[in-house]
């Protein structure tokens, strides 16, 4: 018996309502026009009854079924997805199935710092698809897009992170990263800080910062202890039972919070006393995002290890934890196969990663990471501004309410401008566009942001 289609309640980004069959009645967006023919577009009149308008009626039985789908068989994350259905994206714009398009000013998320559907990537991994995809789990057979990317990555690295583990996404690389920090250090415990974000498999989750999240899955990885973010004096607490402390050095879901120099070098030092290992989460923050190739440049602070993924695969999956020759060693024995991974490191992936990486230090897109942020700050000047913050390209705009957030991002998405917010904070509008992002383009978006400050305010 095939099971009802549940309802969407309003999104804080997308009411998206749900009548007898998918439909999505918001003033920009409507159900795709697309017929059984993969390319050509045709209207099916009068689908539904007289009392639907002409936007509901114009919907087709191949988007019917697409959203019935994808309300039946795909697993959500929360009752609000915000339900649009997207047919292309390329550079900082996705296309919809209406013919519409969106200014992506998250970029996937910190994913697509090159735009979305990069030419120079799209043409490397074509090229990579006709020689090969997957031949065999990690670290086996010598794959020359995994031995040259990570070549290329220890040669912008410092020297002590010169070895490279390849996985598949951010919480396998958190995960990798602590499973080392144990079997290097012969230690159990680790440190973290409040509302921080490291993944949602159980050891990352376990450092995770906010209990909202962690609570329902307790018991967790034992022997963790929570740090205020930004407090040199807690760190008296890190002692020589703590096998890593694991930090973002800009916290991104806690609400793009900037750490002090001071802060990270004292937390260097703690950690080089204790002899405990220090991890930084750069999942959201690397490859230029903050205006530096990473993050931790901005701090005079080199750590033990660090850990990869969102922006680092050009778009295609991938991440990575990375130290030193001597630290892996602990996984090649005792016993040996003590940390594998089937698909981390796909040869498609890494080929995307390698001209990504070029393209950035190419084109000095770090630095246009800089620019782009000097842009925004000073462009977006209303009273309902709090505070915007961050680093680079990765900010954080702080609004007087949740309520006021959550209608500009509304009226932003009715004005063609997808914004969001992060997991930890519901006052704050997350903005970390694609780095190549033309000005005029970011500031049409600007000017949206500002009439919707201007329409609740």
């Amino acid at each position: 018996m095939t099971s009802p289609i549940p309802s969407f309640p309003h999104s804080l980004i997308h009411p998206f309502i749900h009548p007898p069959i998918p439909s999505f009645p918001h003033s920009r967006i409507h159900p795709s026009t697309h017929s059984n023919e993969p390319i050509l577009s045709s209207y099916l009149p009068a689908i539904f009854d007289s009392a639907r308008d002409a936007r509901e009626r114009a919907i087709t039985v191949t988007n019917v079924n697409l959203a019935d789908s994808f309300a039946r068989h795909l697993a959500w994350t929360s009752d609000n997805p915000i339900g649009l259905e997207v047919v292309g994206a390329v550079g900082p714009t996705l296309r919809l199935s209406d013919g519409s398009e969106l200014i992506d000013l998250i970029s996937g998320i910190a994913v697509s710092s090159l735009g979305h559907c990069h030419p120079e990537v799209v043409e490397v991994v074509r090229e990579q698809v006709g020689r090969h995809m997957h031949v065999m789990v990690y670290g086996e057979l010598i794959q020359t897009p995994q031995v040259r990317f990570a070549e290329r990555l220890a040669s912008v690295l410092p020297d002590k992170l010169s070895t490279v583990y390849f996985t598949m996404t951010g919480t396998e690389a958190n995960e990798g990263a602590l499973k080392l920090a144990r079997k290097h250090t012969g230690r159990s415990k680790f440190v973290s800080f409040d509302r921080s974000y490291h993944g949602d498999t159980m050891g990352s989750l376990s450092v995770t910062g906010r209990d909202v999240y962690r609570r329902p899955f307790e018991p967790l990885v034992p022997g963790v202890s929570f740090l205020p973010y930004n407090d040199a004096v807690a760190l008296d607490s890190i002692d020589e039972s703590i096998a890593a402390v694991i930090i973002e050095p800009v916290q991104g879901e806690g609400g793009i919070r900037v750490p002090s120099t001071e802060f990270m070098q004292a937390l260097r030092h703690r950690c080089d006393e204790t002899g405990s290992l220090l991890i930084f989460d750069e999942i959201q923050t690397g490859f230029g995002r903050t205006g530096r190739l990473f993050a931790f440049e901005h701090f005079g602070v080199v750590p033990d290890i660090i850990t990869f993924a969102k922006a680092m695969g050009g778009g295609m999956p991938l991440g990575a934890f990375v130290s030193s020759g001597r630290v892996f060693d602990s996984f090649r024995r005792d016993p040996p196969l003590s940390h594998v991974t089937t698909f981390g490191g796909h040869p498609v992936s890494c080929a995307a990663a390698l001209k990504t990486l070029e393209i950035l230090i190419r084109d000095d897109l770090s630095d246009r990471a800089n620019r782009i942020g000097e842009h925004i700050r000073g462009r977006l000047d209303h009273p309902l501004i709090v505070e915007i913050r961050g680093l680079g390209a990765m900010l954080g705009l702080v609004l007087a309410s949740d309520h006021a957030t959550e209608k500009v991002v509304r009226y932003c998405l009715d004005g063609g401008v997808l914004l969001g917010w992060t997991l930890h904070s519901n006052n704050l509008i997350r903005i970390a566009p694609p780095l190549t992002i033309p000005f005029d383009t970011l500031d049409h978006a600007l000017d949206v942001i500002l009439r919707g400050l201007q329409a609740i305010g």
